[in-house]
């Protein structure tokens, strides 16, 4: 099985939440010196996101190259206050496929930019579940009583290389493509040179020593190119090899035949395996589309708790108490098939015990298990909504050329 290469000679800083994330995310915009990369699924202009968006204003008042690539659907278009603000500074700011009337009946333009990866003069790379937007507010719901539960991760070492040849050869081929879209063939040509341009400034960024940075790590991603299933891949893989406990906290949750038949297989075989999913209303087919492949993993004895103090937000993971992974990839069709996703994966002892008490802390007290026989014996309305919202993820996958 095919999956992300481990390498030595990485620092790694788990970031809980946005108390933690976007203070130093905004210290390192703040202290770059050469280029800024960032790609978000939301960027939403409320305190928070006004404050990261100032630190972008700032870097590029310096000179400093920024470029930021942020989804059609997730975010919308600027309004004429940010966007001269940011073309004022130089920062450069580009949606990825925009749905529109046309792109509801085009699935190619369902596929969506769900990672959230930031690379800081080729030194320092953000990655995780955190979107640029105030952990107590949600685009949908308003105001929340309490924040977003998720995770990030701060890295240096060679990984950030990866991240940062991600993020420049997907900006090349966003804004060709867009170019060549509308025949703009004179602008093609300067988009070119400036990407060779960046490229240049990009083979000057600071160099690191990392001789000291003891923590083995890497970059999975998944795109729709080359990377199609490396992160479902990097499951299996370390759910396969779990000799006692499996911990694994993802908002949305609908995994495909083979990694439930991993997480089965690890449970019948005596690895605790405990799951902490979604347990609060949020959209119809993530809450019920996830409770209608429940059965199979509360037979096999998985443990299903559902949290309730908010928002589940988190896509991270612990095997065993030495491997982890934190990053945007929920366990559903649109993460594993469709989106543009990034985890950092880290083998490490010290990091995935943070981690693993940070998720243990909510399942234990802030959340409900899932009571086998309670779930067998729930209303018939609520299963035929479980078959429906299933019904739905089949449709667009089928329409999208894939299937669950």
């Amino acid at each position: 099985m095919k999956t992300v290469h481990l390498s030595p000679g990485h620092a790694v800083r788990l970031l809980r939440g946005g108390a933690d994330f976007f203070p130093a995310l905004i210290e390192a915009i703040d202290a770059s010196q050469t280029e800024i990369r960032l790609e978000t699924y939301i960027f939403n202009f409320d305190a928070t996101g006004e404050s990261v968006a100032h630190a972008l204003i700032r870097a590029a008042q310096r000179r400093v190259s920024v470029l930021v690539m942020v989804d059609g659907i997730g975010t919308p278009p600027l309004t004429e206050l940010w966007s001269r603000r940011f073309e004022e500074a130089g920062v450069q700011w580009h949606r990825f496929l925009p749905l529109g009337w046309i792109g509801v009946v085009l699935p190619l333009r369902w596929r969506r930019l769900h990672r959230k990866l930031c690379v800081v003069d080729g030194v320092h790379v953000f990655c995780g579940g955190i979107n640029v937007i105030d952990d107590c507010v949600d685009l949908n719901h308003g105001a929340l009583s309490s924040p977003r539960f998720d995770f990030a991760v701060k890295v240096t070492g060679p990984l950030v290389k990866e991240a940062h040849s991600t993020l420049e050869q997907f900006w090349l081929h966003v804004k060709v493509g867009q170019q060549m879209e509308h025949l703009q063939w004179k602008k093609l040509g300067q988009t070119f040179k400036q990407v060779l341009s960046q490229r240049s400034a990009a083979s000057t960024l600071s160099k690191v020593d990392h001789s000291q940075d003891a923590v083995w790590a890497a970059l999975a991603l998944r795109d729709n190119l080359f990377h199609r299933s490396s992160i479902e891949r990097t499951y299996r893989k370390a759910i396969g090899e779990a000799r006692e406990e499996v911990l694994i906290a993802s908002a949305y949750f609908l995994p495909g035949r083979k990694l439930r038949h991993a997480l089965i297989h690890a449970a019948k075989r005596g690895v605790r395996v405990r799951l902490l999913l979604q347990g609060r209303y949020e959209y119809f087919i993530q809450l019920h589309g996830a409770r209608m492949v429940y059965g199979a993993l509360l037979d096999a004895g998985v443990e299903i708790y559902e949290y309730t103090a908010g928002y589940l937000h988190a896509k991270v993971a612990v095997v065993d108490g030495h491997w982890a992974t934190v990053g945007s990839s929920n366990l559903d069709p649109l993460s594993m098939l469709l989106a543009h996703e990034a985890n950092v994966v880290v083998e490490d002892t010290t990091f995935a015990l943070a981690l693993q008490a940070g998720v243990l802390r909510a399942l234990d007290q802030q959340s409900v298990r899932v009571d086998p026989q309670g779930y067998k014996q729930r209303a018939w309305h609520a299963r035929l909504l479980d078959r429906v919202a299933l019904g739905l993820v089949r449709l667009v996958l089928f329409l999208m050329g894939s299937r669950y």
